[in-house]
Order: structure tokens, then sequence, then C-alpha cells
């Protein structure tokens, strides 16, 4: 039985200071396939090589993916800073407008981290460069040492509105997660609702309100140990299961036809 497509949403790298590649974690791929039970398709998130429309027939759901560089802060009206960091103004004139297309279609998303500032964005959301600058809040960036594990590993608790879409997916209304992120939501976008957040008030969890078909986003990082975490699994076997209604829904890519 051919599996749904999931387009994971790649980021433009520099391999070994010479080599320009667009790849993805292969935690990203292993959440799909083994969690979500989809197939995973690594995106090249450039306009140059795609459109977006091509994206939409092609997959059935879409992963947007974590990432250094972030949303150029023009796309929500701000002026750039060194304090924005790195951008990838190519993956803005993707994932943007994916993320628009899907919630009207009602085609499956899920945001993490950099996508779920994207779907914020998207919507007319914005964003603070350095959430961590700001009165009562903590450092959410990955620990700068330590073993990939002791980085991914659970360091805040997120506290779920009480029966929304995280709670009741979950079975609980708090969880612990992993948190490596330096920007966050200033301003939900519109019909965004900011549905989980971390003790210092951090928003976590957030879905479109209103939106025909699956659009949640999360700020942690939930492909790592995915198959194992009980926040992890159900978020992907929903998203799968999401998937799989889309295509039954509207033909496999496959097998469309003009």
């Amino acid at each position: 039985m051919t599996r749904p497509i999931i387009g994971i949403i790649g980021n433009s790298y520099v391999q070994d200071d010479r080599y320009a590649v667009h790849a993805s974690g292969k935690i990203n791929c292993e959440a799909v396939s083994t969690v979500a039970n989809c197939m995973p398709l690594i995106v090249p998130a450039d306009p140059c090589y795609l459109s977006v429309e091509e994206l939409l027939e092609s997959c059935d759901g879409f992963l947007l993916t974590g990432g250094r560089p972030n949303v150029h802060p023009e796309e929500y009206g701000e002026p750039p800073t060194d304090a924005h960091g790195a951008f990838d103004r190519a993956r803005d004139a993707i994932t943007l407008p994916l993320v628009r297309a899907c919630v009207e279609r009602g085609q499956p998303m899920l945001g993490i981290c950099r996508g779920f500032q994207e779907v914020n964005v998207a919507l007319g959301g914005s964003l603070h460069p350095e959430i961590r600058e700001l009165p009562g809040r903590d450092n959410h960036r990955m620990p700068p040492d330590g073993t990939i594990e002791e980085q991914f590993a659970l360091r805040h608790v997120v506290t779920f509105t009480e029966g929304g879409p995280f709670h009741r997916m979950m079975g609980a209304r708090e969880v612990m997660t992993n948190t490596l992120h330096g920007q966050g939501i200033t301003r939900p976008g519109r019909n965004v609702v900011i549905d989980g957040h971390a003790t210092d008030g951090t928003p976590e969890a957030l879905y479109v309100q209103g939106a025909p078909g699956y659009a949640l986003s999360v700020q942690w990082h939930p492909e790592w140990n995915a198959a194992n975490d009980p926040v992890s699994r159900p978020l992907f076997e929903s998203f799968g299961d999401a998937a799989r209604d889309w295509a039954a829904g509207q033909g496999t890519p496959a097998r469309r036809t003009a």
C-alpha cells in the first residue's frame, strides 16, 4: 500500500566550507517514516527549483522543520538587526505561502521550532529575536556544550489549555519538552491560538483556529526520540493519520491526474 508523502522542508547548508547542499536531519525522516508511517521526501526550499503549487500537488502533508536561519523580520514589518541572526529568504519564499495555502486547503502541516515561527509569521504574527532578553523569560537556547543527547534533553514543562487539542491529544495538561530556540512569538497571527506555554510564559504550542485540516505547531523538537517519547509519539501519529485522511480524500499524489 502506498504511504502518504510528507514533504520535509529542507535547509541550505555549505558542506566542508565549499559544497552547497539542501538537507534535513535524519531524525525528521525517521519520525515521519517510523512514527507517522508516511514516506519522507526532503524538499529543497528554494523557489528557483520548485513552486508552492507543485509541492501542494506532490505531497499529502508538510513538516516545517527547525533551522538555524530565522524568518526575516521584514516578513512581519520590522527591520533586521544583529540580534536576528542569519536568514534564509529562499526558504521564507516557499514556506510562508505554503503555510497559507495549507490552511486554506486543509492540507496537513506540522511546524517545528522555526516552522512554529513560520506559521505565525505567515498568518500575520510577529517574533522577538531574543526572548531570553524579555523580563521574566528563561534562556531557551540549545546548551552550547555536551552530547547530542544532553542538548536534546527534556528541560522544561509545557502547560496546555484545558480541553484544547494538545491536552486531548496528549491526555495530560503538563508535559516535559526539550528547548533549542532563541526567538519566540510576540504577537500571534490571524486565528493562531497559543495552546501551550512554558513556565516563563513563552508560547510553545499553537493551532490555527478554523483551519479545515491539521494545522498544529510546536516550539520544541519532537522529532528527537519520537518513537519513544510520550509527547512526540502522539504528535507524529496524529500527523500521519491526518495525511492518510488527506490522501484518501484527494487521491495519493502518484495517482492524481490532471
